[in-house]
């Protein structure tokens, strides 16, 4: 089974895609097991108190797996994997002049 990395998740697991041990019968979390077993530092970034971090979403196949059976997700044959790390909208430079500007009016 491949897992797909994206952002820091890749950096941490030190590479965008990694190959892992677990196959059709396992569960989503016996893959995610395999992927975080060497890999402290993903670890730490993906899990708090033993359980995925919130922030964290898990895709088996482009859905979320909490939408699914979470963790106990049974894996089938071609199955795609992946882990995003938070995503956020931001402000670029013209929308904080805007609100700057708005605010002294």
């Amino acid at each position: 089974m491949e897992w797909k990395l994206f952002a820091d998740l890749a950096e941490a697991a030190g590479g965008r895609t990694v190959t892992v041990s677990a196959g059709p019968g396992d569960t989503v979390g016996d893959a995610l097991e395999d992927l975080l077993e060497d890999r402290p530092d993903l670890r730490d970034r993906v899990m708090e108190d033993g359980e995925l971090a919130d922030h964290i979403n898990l895709l088996r196949n482009g859905q979320n797996v909490i939408h699914e059976d979470g963790l106990e997700t049974e894996l089938e044959d071609g199955d795609e994997l992946a882990l995003f790390p938070p995503v956020s909208g931001g402000s670029d430079a013209h929308d904080e002049r805007s609100r700057r500007q708005s605010s002294r009016r």
